[in-house]
């Protein structure tokens, strides 16, 4: 048999459908404030990140620098220790010992045939008085290998914000591009949409319908490959920020407009400001200084060397020992008289018993000291002196060159740098006369499609001509942005995209 259930009546029916209806409302509530909360969450965590925020967040968490900064550490430490060497070196020794068999005793000068314990304690200071200025020349050396290092840092900081500028300058030109690319994406939308009504109306073929939707694919592939070119370089920045995630980080879209024609200087003019400025110049010049300073010093080893030395000492030895109890013994025959013939007797005295002397006692007692002057001259060291001065020679004729290979690699960068800059601009003048043109003659393809009196062949590759030339003139424009940014840079004047 088969049970039917009981229709509800309509009335409860229609109260569990307003409770229902009640609960699903305040879930959407609930799920609404919940969305508008973790956006404004991730609007809050959102930062937007200028250039030269970037710059300065790159130079104080990137690891290689802050290994180069370890250098400096290091180099500091080495010029505090060559100074500090010029001070007399004290030493302190001490030693416990024991001693079975026999043996002379240093401090009684006497054998000692039983276990004897000794303790020495002394100090020892010797003070270098001359050694051919070795010492003096260690210190300006080190200074200077402390100013080269500091230098080789600054110009691996200005790598840094190079790199930086470029990658930042390349995100700037995908956010445009992304921009022009969606903007290219609705018009070609819009154009379908226009297309679709003048088919339906029959005054085109279907067949320029399919063109136009061909069309908009491409650009809707486009529009994808921007937005991933946008990602990479997003994630490319962020990594040479040392940030851990993308997320929230978004960069400052600032007035290229105002970027005026390069410097009017000439590359001489430009090296002489950079030769005076850049720190891989002033490192390499330092650096021949500090060749020089080393030769120095190898030359210091032909000279004799003074030194003062000196010591304070004293010990305890078991086997020095002291009697006690004094009493008087038997007398001891010691000869006879001359005429009578008589023997002659002496009175001796002797100790009942020995204790060792007190380690106060024999550490007064036992108490020397030392001062002398050494002179050490060099006469034949195995050519050693001439070797190191011959070798020193050559690390300043290497110096001298590498100081000169800096110079002409600087001039040569700024050479092509000063010719980058100026075809550049050429080249951005040049893409906005072509945009200027294309977009004239797009405007007019698009008026003569929509009335029918081009097909839309022509009128896509007229949209292709203007969407090319907006290409070119962003990248231009980014391009020239770059190069007098390079230019400005080799001239002192800090990374900015603000003028």
């Amino acid at each position: 048999m088969i049970l039917l259930q009981k229709p509800e009546p309509l009335f409860q029916r229609h109260i569990k459908f307003q409770i229902v209806k009640k609960i699903n409302f305040i879930w959407l509530v609930i799920l609404c404030s919940a969305t508008l909360f973790s956006g404004s969450l991730n609007a809050q965590e959102t930062k937007i990140w200028t250039l030269e925020e970037c710059i300065d967040y790159a130079l104080n968490h990137n690891i290689n620098i802050q290994k180069q900064m370890l250098g400096i550490d290091y180099r500091e430490e080495l010029l505090l220790q060559s100074k500090l060497n010029i001070l007399p070196s004290v030493n302190g020794y001490a030693s416990h010992s024991y001693n079975w068999g026999q043996r002379i005793d240093p401090y009684t000068n006497e054998f000692a045939s039983e276990r004897v314990r000794s303790n020495n304690l002394y100090l020892q200071g010797d003070l270098n008085l001359f050694s051919g200025l070795q010492q003096l020349n260690t210190i300006k050396r080190n200074m200077l290998d402390l100013k080269a290092s500091q230098f080789d840092a600054d110009y691996y900081k200005d790598n840094i914000s190079i790199t930086v500028a470029t990658e930042y300058l390349q995100t700037l030109y995908y956010l445009e591009y992304v921009t022009i690319a969606e903007n290219q994406l609705s018009i070609t939308r819009q154009q379908v949409d226009r297309t679709k009504k003048l088919v339906d109306a029959g005054t085109l073929a279907k067949g320029d319908l399919l063109t136009i939707e061909a069309q908009l694919a491409s650009e809707e592939l486009i529009l994808v490959e921007a937005q991933n070119n946008l990602s990479l370089s997003y994630l490319n920045l962020t990594q040479l920020l040392e940030l851990p995630t993308t997320k929230g980080f978004e960069i400052e879209r600032p007035e290229l407009g105002l970027i005026t024609e390069p410097d009017r200087s000439t590359p001489e003019q430009i090296f002489g400001v950079a030769s005076s400025n850049r720190p891989e110049i002033k490192s390499a010049e330092t650096k021949l200084e500090s060749s020089e300073k080393s030769l120095s010093i190898a030359k210091g080893s032909y000279y004799p060397s003074l030194s003062l030395s000196g010591s304070l000492g004293s010990g305890y030895s078991g086997a020095n020992k002291i009697g006690e109890n004094l009493m008087l013994e038997d007398p001891i025959e010691i000869g006879y008289t001359e005429f009578s013939n008589e023997k002659v007797f002496t009175q001796t005295y002797g100790y009942e018993s020995f204790k060792t002397k007190s380690f106060s006692d024999q550490f007064d007692e036992n108490r020397n000291e030392y001062l002398g002057l050494s002179l050490r001259i060099p006469i034949f060291n195995g050519w050693s002196s001439r070797s190191n001065v011959a070798q020193a020679k050559i690390n300043v004729a290497n110096a001298s060159l590498d100081l000169q290979l800096q110079k002409n690699t600087l001039y040569k960068i700024i050479q092509q740098s000063y010719n980058d800059a100026l075809a550049a601009s050429n080249k951005n003048q040049a893409a906005e006369k072509k945009v200027n043109a294309t977009r004239e003659s797009y405007n007019y393809a698009e008026q003569k499609f929509n009335l029918g009196l081009i097909n839309s062949v022509d009128y896509n590759n007229a949209k292709k001509e203007y969407n090319n030339a907006q290409s070119e003139l962003i990248q231009a424009k980014y391009d020239f942005v770059f190069k007098i940014t390079v230019i400005d840079f080799y001239l002192g004047k800090p990374l900015s995209l603000k003028r």
